[in-house]
C-alpha cells in the first residue's frame, strides 16, 4: 500500500488547513450530511466528530456517502477551474497586456477570488503570472537586438531600472549579459503546468526548470558564470531544445514517458549516482529516499539522497518528483507540491500502479 492514513487528529488538521499534499490520498465523509469531499474542499468545515476519513473513493461510495458538488471528488484535480481557463485564454490572446485588479472588477470578477483560485491551482496569482508573461516577452525582445527601452515597453515596465531589476531577479543576470555570442541557448517551453525554461549547449540539455521556481535564478547564475552569458532563442532554432520540446509534448500527451535528449549536469560522484538512480524509476512508480539510499549501498544516507534530489536542475527528465517520504507522503518539490501531485497522477493514470 502506497499511503497509510495518519490518525484522525492529523487528518482533521489537514482538512482545516486544506492541505494539498493529501490530494488523491485521503477523503472525508461528513456523517451529518452523508457527503464526501476532498480535504481541500472550500466548503465550511464540519465538526471533528462528524468526520470519517477514507483512503479511496470506492470506500466512500460503499459507505453511503455521495460526492460533494463543490470540490467534485470524482473529477481529476488537474482539470482547470473555469475561472482559471477563462483568464488564461485572455492572457494567451494578449500576453503583453498590463493587468490590474480594476480590469478583473470590470469583468465582473472578484479580485480576491481570482487570487485565491490561481494560487490554489497554479501556485501563483493571476497578476503575478501576467507579469511573468510580459517580462518573458521583454527579454525575448532584448535578445533580438532591440534597445533596452523597446524591451522595457514590451514588458510593460514604466522605467528601465525597474525592468533591469526584474530581469536580474528572474534570470540571475542583468539584461546586458543576454548575449548572442554565448555558447548557451535558452528557450521557454509551454506545458500544461506552466512555462518551463530550457537551457542547452551545442551537445546537451543543461537545465530544465519551471519558470516560477525560486531556485531558477541561482541555477542560471551558475551556468552564466561557467559559460559567459545566455542567448534567448526559440526551441525550433536549436536541435537540443527542439528535441526536448518534442519529448515534453509526448510526455504531457501520454504518448511517451522516456527521454532521449542528451543531458549534462555537474555534481559529485554520489550526487551523479542519485541522479542515475532517479532515471531508473519507471513512470508510474515511486521510491522513498531510504529505499534509494539502500539501493545505492548507502543505508542511512537518506538526507544526502534528499539533498542530491533537490540539486537536480532537469525537472521531469530526471524524475525527482517520483521520490516520496517513507510513509508515502509527498515531500518537497522545487516546482511546488501541486505539480508533483499532478505529475504522479498523470503517470499513474496511464494504467501503471504507483508503488513504494
Amino acid at each position: 500500500m502506497l499511503f497509510q492514513l495518519p490518525n484522525h487528529s492529523a487528518l482533521y488538521r489537514a482538512l482545516l488547513d486544506r492541505d494539498l499534499s493529501f490530494e488523491g490520498r485521503a477523503w472525508v465523509g461528513v456523517t451529518s450530511t452523508r457527503i464526501f469531499c476532498r480535504l481541500t474542499c472550500p466548503a465550511r468545515k464540519p465538526k471533528a466528530e462528524n468526520c470519517q476519513f477514507f483512503d479511496n473513493i470506492a470506500d466512500c461510495l460503499e459507505s453511503g456517502f455521495r460526492p460533494c458538488r463543490r470540490c467534485r471528488p470524482l473529477h481529476p484535480l488537474s482539470t482547470p477551474d473555469p475561472l482559471v481557463e477563462q483568464l488564461l485564454k485572455q492572457l494567451d490572446q494578449d500576453p503583453q497586456r498590463t493587468w490590474r485588479e480594476a480590469d478583473l472588477v470590470a469583468m465582473g470578477l472578484d479580485p480576491s477570488t481570482v487570487r485565491r483560485t490561481f494560487k490554489r491551482q497554479l501556485g501563483l496569482t493571476f497578476l503575478e503570472l501576467a507579469r511573468l508573461r510580459r517580462l518573458r516577452g521583454g527579454i525575448e525582445t532584448l535578445n533580438e537586438g532591440q534597445s533596452l527601452i523597446d524591451a522595457q515597453q514590451q514588458a510593460g515596465f514604466d522605467s528601465a531600472s525597474g525592468f533591469r531589476k526584474a530581469v536580474g531577479k528572474l534570470l540571475g543576470l542583468p539584461p546586458s549579459e543576454l548575449t548572442a555570442s554565448s555558447k548557451l541557448c535558452c528557450s521557454w517551453i509551454d506545458t500544461p503546468l506552466g512555462a518551463m525554461l530550457a537551457v542547452a549547449d551545442q551537445h546537451s540539455l543543461r537545465l530544465l526548470e519551471f519558470f516560477d521556481r525560486k531556485g531558477l535564478p541561482k541555477a542560471l547564475q551558475t551556468l552564466h558564470r561557467d559559460h559567459a552569458g545566455l542567448t534567448i532563442t526559440t526551441a525550433a532554432e536549436h536541435p537540443i531544445l527542439a528535441q526536448i520540446s518534442a519529448e515534453l509534448d509526448a510526455y504531457f500527451t501520454a504518448t511517451a514517458f522516456t527521454f532521449q535528449t542528451p543531458i549534462h549536469q555537474q555534481g559529485s560522484a554520489f550526487t551523479q549516482s542519485v541522479w542515475d538512480a532517479l532515471q531508473n524509476i519507471a513512470a508510474g512508480s515511486t521510491q522513498s529516499y531510504g529505499a534509494l539510499a539502500r539501493l545505492l549501498g548507502r543505508p542511512g544516507s537518506s538526507r544526502a539522497v534528499a539533498r542530491a534530489n533537490g540539486a537536480n536542475n532537469l525537472a521531469i527528465v530526471i524524475p525527482c518528483h517520483r521520490v516520496i517520504g517513507a510513509d508515502g507522503s509527498l515531500t518537497g518539490y522545487g516546482g511546488g507540491l501541486w505539480r508533483k501531485r499532478w505529475l504522479l497522477d498523470h503517470e499513474r493514470n496511464q494504467g501503471v500502479s504507483v508503488v513504494a
